[in-house]
């Protein structure tokens, strides 16, 4: 028999904090959330206690600023967590401004008591408790009875039962200096990163006691609900994975939409299988792609293609614009030029759930480098890992164009350190022949199943995407070097 205390967790409401604090916060806990102006440290603190707040379950809101309750009301009620009906008899908001202007830290302190006791909360707030800290440095009191205030505050609300947030204004370097981070059980700090021109917003559980909470930064965005955090991690394995059934060895075979390309890959691609289509610009990756799409609207299995132009009628070509206007295939687009890795998966996966998708296009890992932040575009292996493992858990086949510079007498499979994240690679190229320009086809690899080596030229004709069923011509030619009877390329 264990003789640990269980301690209570609450559910924070903001999708992902929760996984980032080791399963929700802890209840009757002080906790602090930090951050500089503007990063949504008063969204957090609102978000937490609308989700956490019922008549039984009573939120206090002090604040100690200068503006009045109304107007952050104002503000804070655009957002979806916001219900309007908790206000008075789940949530009540103290202004304490004119406590703290007199300077005296026990007056402010009996203020506060008194209307916990007159309201019984299970949450307390201070908003911003910096104010607090600002005046004890410039009044009589100072820091050492700014201490002694805030340990004060946290053993009665500790003894009242009550889970207690202090938001403040701190960069940094002061809160891990502070004296308030030797009460505090938990502390949550908000930052906004710049760099060249993007600003991406990051969240770090610095402390959490009692918990094995996740280190690190974290992204996060301010959005119509409200907070949304992304926790850097990869999503869980398949279940196929701890069930201990067998591993399936000939998986059902997804037709790409041509059938020789289905030959060369004996007999379509494995259903789950991830596919890089690699080639120069014109030689037909997104044509191929579409087939893709359009293979799978005629066997009534929904897609879903992530792409960087605007809008279904500015994609590439006018059949993969008629499979979104026809509810075959939904876009995931974004007008946004600082994108990040969290983003884009969330986007991805909202739209295979609300579709059940079976048919994942992402054209092209090229352009997505043009739109991500650039910590994004320094670790687009990371990127293209996670994007990969997330479709991969999903059970839905994919395929991943990619853009590459034709060297002509050189095979280029694919970007540094990307060929190997995807299942199966597929090269398109381009070769010279008594000044007629030729495209070429081949299979690289496709893990698990035997493939076709050969090389094979192809067409993109009004009748479609075309192989050559001969490759007798061309036979013997590889890295520039022409056989007798073939061309040089």
């Amino acid at each position: 028999m264990s003789d640990k205390v269980t301690l209570g967790k609450l559910s924070t409401g903001v999708a992902g904090l929760d996984v980032l604090l080791g399963g929700g916060l802890t209840e009757f806990s002080f906790n602090l959330i930090a951050g500089a102006p503007g990063c949504g440290k008063t969204t957090l603190a609102h978000q937490i206690m609308f989700s956490l707040a019922t008549p039984e379950r009573r939120a206090l809101f002090f604040t100690v600023l200068g503006e009045p309750p109304l107007k952050m009301l104002r503000y804070q009620q655009q957002y979806g967590f916001f219900e309007m009906d908790k206000v008075g008899p789940a949530i009540r908001y103290v202004n304490l401004a004119d406590d703290l202007r007199a300077g005296d830290f026990d007056g402010v302190l009996e203020r506060m008591m008194k209307e916990v006791e007159g309201f019984s909360p299970s949450l307390v707030f201070v908003d911003s408790f910096r104010s607090v800290a600002q005046t004890a440095r410039s009044g009589n009191e100072g820091v050492a009875d700014l201490q002694h205030f805030v340990q004060e505050l946290g053993t009665r609300m500790t003894s009242w039962q009550a889970t207690t947030f202090l938001i403040g204004e701190y960069a940094h370097s002061e809160t891990e200096a502070n004296p308030i981070m030797t009460v505090a059980d938990g502390m949550i700090a908000l930052s906004q990163v710049h760099e060249d021109s993007t600003v991406v917003r990051k969240l770090r559980v610095i402390k959490m006691r009692g918990q094995a909470h996740m280190g690190g930064s974290h992204t996060f965005r301010i959005t119509d609900d409200g907070i949304r955090v992304y926790p850097r991690m990869l999503p869980p394995l398949a279940d196929d994975h701890r069930s201990g059934r067998p591993v399936d060895r000939d998986p059902r075979r997804v037709p790409s939409g041509v059938p020789d390309l289905d030959l060369m890959l004996n007999g379509g691609i494995p259903q789950g299988h991830s596919v890089l289509v690699s080639g120069p610009s014109g030689c037909g990756k997104t044509i191929l792609g579409t087939r893709f799409l359009q293979e799978g609207a005629r066997l009534g299995e929904k897609g879903v293609v992530m792409s960087f132009e605007k809008g279904a009628s500015r994609l590439r070509n006018a059949e993969l614009a008629e499979l979104v206007q026809a509810g075959d295939v939904a876009v995931v687009e974004s007008r946004m030029i600082d994108l990040t890795i969290d983003v884009l998966l969330d986007e991805l996966d909202e739209a295979i759930d609300r579709t059940g998708a079976q048919r994942v296009l992402v054209d092209s890992l090229s352009e997505l480098t043009l739109y991500l932040a650039p910590e994004g575009r320094a670790q687009l292996r990371t990127v293209v890992f996670r994007m990969m493992a997330s479709l991969a858990r999903r059970g839905v086949t994919v395929m991943v164009t990619m853009g590459l510079d034709d060297q002509y007498t050189q095979l280029q499979i694919s970007q540094a350190e990307i060929a190997y994240l995807t299942d199966a690679i597929i090269v398109m190229r381009y070769g010279e022949n008594e000044g007629r320009l030729r495209k070429f086809l081949s299979v690289v690899k496709v893990r698990g199943s035997a493939h076709s080596a050969d090389l094979r030229e192809y067409e993109i004709t009004d009748a479609g995407f075309e192989i050559r069923p001969d490759r007798t011509e061309y036979e013997g030619v590889l890295h520039g070097v022409p056989s007798a009877r073939g061309p040089r390329y």
